[in-house]
Order: structure tokens, then sequence, then C-alpha cells
């Protein structure tokens, strides 16, 4: 996806490989929300995300709750799109949004090799 593309994103030069199976390691910056692993894997089973440091907390309204919700999410989510992660700060509407991170942080994707 043209433009996307997070320029923060450090992928680790030794990947492990086992099998049909390799896990992806890296960092990204505060801001980013898109790592694109196409170039290693053809589809991604697992992947997750951590903040580095302390982690900022953000209070969201969940409008889709009745009566509306607040709620604190400490960690950034990640959602698995095709062969890219994408990392968000927190839900809206229950859903995950494509906002941003305030954070930097790592990264772990697991998938079949491409």
């Amino acid at each position: 996806m043209a433009g996307e593309v997070s320029t923060g994103v450090t992928i680790d030069s030794r990947p492990t490989v086992f099998g049909d199976r390799m896990i992806i390691t890296g960092t990204y910056d505060a801001g980013d929300n898109y790592i694109d692993l196409s170039s290693f894997l053809s589809e991604i089973d697992f992947a997750g995300v951590n903040a580095s440091g302390a982690l900022a907390a953000e209070v969201i309204t969940d409008t889709g709750a009745t009566p509306p919700t607040q709620e604190v999410m400490v960690n950034p989510q990640v959602r698995i799109d095709g062969t890219a992660l994408r990392i968000a700060g927190g839900l809206a509407n229950a859903t995950l949004a494509d906002s941003a991170v305030t954070q930097a942080g790592t990264f772990i994707a697991i998938g079949r090799r491409a």
C-alpha cells in the first residue's frame, strides 16, 4: 500500500526460520502504524506489539455501548492486514482504529515464509 509504509520501522537482520515458518522481530517509532512484511511472509499467523518504556494511558469513549463508557488502554493494539501489521493506540466504537501510536516499541510476527 503505497504511502503507508512507516519509515521508523527496523526489522532485525536475523529472522528465525523453522520449516516453512519464520519469526520476524523489530522496532517501530512513535507515530508508526503500518509495518509491511510482504517481502518476508506470505501470510501472518500471529503478531504482537509492546510499547517501550513507561506506558502512556489513553482514555477512549466507546460510543457503541449504552450508555457510552470509557476505557483506559495502556498497550498498543495490533491487527493483521494481509502481510502487514497495523498498530493502533486504542479502540474506537469497539473496533481497532488505525490511529498512530504515541510511543515507540517492538513487534513480533510469525507466519509462512514468502
